[in-house]
């Protein structure tokens, strides 16, 4: 522990912070050693989600100093790729409490570098810094936004000049150069860089020219503009843009939770700003059932994903599964489409019924690691290939990107899409559950479920790596009954695939004409992640709700059963 309290003594004197000085300080008068080891053990990761964690004292944390460290390392990384006229870089936040600072800072450290600095002024969707530094030719983007994370989190994305979030090996590079930096309050800044001549504030022409290039990908439908839609920004930052843009493209009909809808970083009404928790749009479903809207979307708190709920019978609301909302957004623009010289992608843990969908329209399909800088590789690299432009890129977790605006997930190009989808259903006299039952009888049931086991604690990562080991090694013969017809381990054979599908520990059994199941840890917590999706035939009499409902439950026991066995393997080390 001697060590511990000598690194925290050095952070402490490195730290610009008065605030998180003291509350370090206090905890080594307190010799609250447990808590400082935890705050302590190395620096917060740069990784290719930048950096995110919780906004307290230390180095293993998200505030100033870690922000400043990793601004210096990231503007040595490109002064060493580009030449000085090209050192230009654009910078957003979300609204929660830490972000003003942290983009203060990140704008200073830029600045004092050489660097000119585009910025907006007001909380901001991450979709719309992305694209701005893609129309405005930025070296890089960054992004101070923790996303969906809980209340205590902050986070630091970073997107380079493809418009793309950096991969391997940039961020290891960046990473690098930001242990080179020396104490963070020795780094130099522009105590006001927004009154410096290089800094420019990024006017709303930036919105006016991001929903042309939205209009310029999306079918031109006859729909129903009337349709009554609930909206919710689950207090985050898309309530403006996407009500403006669902009110350009015709919608005006559109009903804001008004409790959700102002920005607020401390997400008074939610325990948890994902749109996939459990209650997390229960104040959507109520306004919907009050006022007997026809959709319900949802953005989460930085605007990149995008959420549905459909009315079912009985007075109730359901949500779509991201891999339903992903089908459906894929046979809607497909169809709109003409020729065979467009590509779709998704991730390898999400459904393969988009190949299906590919294939009858004609046009280019592959999956890719997961993630969408992934995505949005395997996008480019199959232009440059000659299989014709993206049309849509998805991920089973709610992200979905439309056309070539945003080369990254966007929840607000989305939410337009998913609203032209369902007023063309509307004026068909369909509804959305309609469509999918459509989408079910041209290319059979698919259904996808998850199922995590946590494991906290020292020998939580051990743990895991040693059931992905025995997964590898002895796999089941079969999985709650279904034979086990191959195996298919992504840590090897990467030689032989596409860089957007190369070496991820991930295992994937498959279950021949059943589905398949997929096994990989979780990048961002200690959790070994089982995804299931299985398939079955459009039934005789119709009755697909049914059919689905009994094959979720059957994927739930699949699911189930692999992490039983899972579990015992862990047991066993």
């Amino acid at each position: 522990m001697a060590d511990c309290a000598t690194r925290t003594r050095a952070w402490i004197e490195g730290d610009p912070d008065s605030r998180t000085r003291a509350e370090l300080s206090a905890l080594l008068d307190a010799h609250e050693m447990d808590a400082l080891a935890d705050r302590m053990d190395g620096m917060l990761e740069f990784g290719t989600a930048g950096l995110r964690g919780a906004v307290e004292a230390g180095s293993n944390r998200m505030n100033r100093a870690t922000v400043i460290l990793a601004t210096a390392g990231l503007a040595e990384h490109f002064i060493t790729i580009t030449d000085p006229e090209d050192r230009f870089v654009v910078i957003g936040r979300d609204a929660r409490p830490s972000s003003q600072t942290f983009m203060d800072d990140a704008l200073g450290v830029l600045t004092a570098a050489g660097f000119r600095v585009a910025y907006f002024t007001d909380p901001t969707p991450t979709p719309l810094v992305a694209y701005a530094g893609l129309s405005l030719g930025a070296c890089a983007s960054i992004v101070i936004t923790a996303s969906h994370n809980p209340p205590a989190d902050n986070g630091y994305k970073v997107y380079g000049a493809s418009g793309i979030q950096i991969v391997s090996p940039t961020d290891a590079e960046i990473a690098e150069r930001i242990e080179a930096v020396g104490p963070a309050n020795e780094v130099p800044r522009v105590l006001d860089p927004y009154a410096h001549p290089d800094v420019q504030r990024i006017g709303p022409d930036l919105f006016e020219g991001y929903l042309r290039s939205v209009a310029s990908v999306l079918p031109t439908v006859t729909g129903d503009r009337g349709i009554s839609i609930v909206y919710t920004a689950m207090h985050g930052v898309g309530g403006r843009s996407v009500t403006e843009a669902l009110r350009r493209f015709g919608f005006k009909r559109v009903h804001p939770v008004a409790r959700q809808f102002t920005p607020d970083g401390t997400f008074p009404t939610l325990s948890f700003p994902n749109p996939e928790e459990p209650g997390a749009l229960d104040l959507a479903h109520e306004l919907a059932l009050a006022i007997d809207a026809d959709l319900v979307l949802a953005n989460d708190p930085d605007a990149d994903r995008l959420a549905v709920s459909v009315p079912v019978p009985g007075d109730l609301w359901t949500p779509l599964s991201g891999n339903q909302i992903g089908c459906l957004l894929a046979e809607f623009l497909l169809k709109h489409g003409e020729g065979g010289d467009r590509t779709v992608v998704n991730s390898v843990v999400s459904t393969p019924m988009l190949g299906s969908i590919a294939e009858s329209h004609g046009v280019t399909w592959r999956q890719s690691l997961t993630g969408f800088k992934w995505i949005w590789n395997a996008a480019l690299d199959l232009e440059d290939e000659g299989y014709g432009s993206p049309v849509l890129g998805f991920e089973e977790a709610l992200g979905y990107s439309v056309g070539a605006s945003v080369r990254d997930k966007d929840g607000i190009s989305a939410a337009v899409a998913f609203a032209l989808l369902a007023a063309e259903a509307a004026s068909e006299g369909e509804t959305v559950l309609d469509r999918l039952g459509d989408l079910y009888r041209a290319y059979g049931i698919w259904v996808s479920t998850q199922v995590s086991i946590r494991r906290d604690g020292p020998d939580g990562a051990d743990e895991i790596a040693a059931a992905l080991t025995r997964l590898r090694g002895e796999p089941p013969t079969s999985i709650a009954g279904t034979p086990v017809e191959g195996v298919t381990d992504y840590l090897v054979g990467a030689d032989d695939r596409p860089r957007y599908l190369g070496a991820t520990n991930l295992i994937q059994l498959d279950l021949g004409e059943a589905g398949r199941v997929l096994a990989r840890p979780s990048g961002t917590e200690p959790k070994l992640k089982v995804y299931v999706d299985l398939t079955a035939s459009f039934p005789d009499n119709g009755d697909w709700p049914g059919t689905e409902r009994a094959l979720s439950e059957r994927a739930v026991v699949v699911g189930e059963s692999l992490a039983a066995w899972l579990e015992e393997a862990m047991a066993s080390t």
